[in-house]
């Protein structure tokens, strides 16, 4: 499966922007990204995208500026309102400008964009809604991670968000994924409900798509973590967690849509 991936050509890769039968929207929610984020865009490949947006979270560094200079449409928040309200907005201009697939990227340049093609090529030619990059399937990478956080996200979250979603998932917090912009049209799925503004609407959204039968794959894909001088993450210890593992008891116990 993994060979495959690599040796597909994409058809963003063969066609211009104006040839490509869907388009394709690249989402970076960024908030104090300066020396970050511009890199991130311009790591994005000519042709894969039809579009790159940066929606800022209320930064105070440089950030809005280096986004712009490399190239990205900037939308930012009046304040910080945290990563799911980001990218909520990334999403409500990927609906209002008419793209069909949206592939989301973080903002600290830890992804590599040279494998959205992995991610969205089962959409357009195997017929998947949603498809989620995974470090831990063969091929996949995590260079750097600290053994704390490899725990976290290789074991204790991916089982239990298999339990809840009823399907085994080998990467459920990994951000970087591609969906179809279609199941946003779905009412079963909420994403503007007021305890999605922070770190819960991205496992929500995975485990809603999948409890509701959509197709789904796991692709294997690459995120690097630099040195603690660079800055790990801006996740609070214990907030944080809870806000990525409370989607799971409040989904699967039906307190929340």
């Amino acid at each position: 499966m993994t060979s495959s991936l690599k040796s597909a050509t994409f058809p963003g890769e063969r066609l211009g922007s104006t040839e490509r039968p869907e388009r394709i929207l690249a989402c970076f929610p960024a908030f104090n990204e300066a020396g970050k984020i511009g890199t991130a865009v311009r790591r994005v490949p000519p042709g894969v995208v039809d579009e790159i947006v940066v929606i800022d979270d209320g930064s105070t560094d440089a950030t809005v500026a280096e986004a712009q200079a490399a190239g990205a449409t900037v939308i930012r928040n009046a304040g910080r309102s945290g990563v799911g309200f980001a990218i909520l907005r990334g999403l409500d201009h990927a609906v209002a400008h008419g793209f069909s697939i949206v592939v989301i990227l973080a903002g600290n340049n830890k992804d590599d964009p040279a494998e959205i093609p992995r991610l969205v090529a089962p959409i357009l030619e195997e017929g998947y809604h949603f498809v989620q990059g995974s470090r831990y399937l063969a091929e996949g990478r995590h260079g750097g991670m600290p053994l704390y956080r490899r725990l976290a996200t290789r074991y204790l979250h991916p089982l239990l968000f298999s339990l809840v979603a009823g399907r085994r998932i080998t990467d459920s917090t990994n951000g970087f994924r591609a969906f179809r912009t279609s199941i946003l049209e779905d009412a079963r799925i909420d994403l503007r409900q007021p305890w999605l503004r922070h770190y819960e609407l991205e496992p929500y959204l995975f485990l809603k798509v999948i409890r509701l039968g959509y197709r789904v794959k796991e692709v294997p894909v690459t995120k690097i973590y630099p040195p603690r001088r660079l800055g790990y993450t801006k996740m609070a210890p214990i907030t944080g967690w809870w806000s990525i593992l409370r989607p799971l008891l409040y989904v699967g116990l039906g307190l929340r849509k």
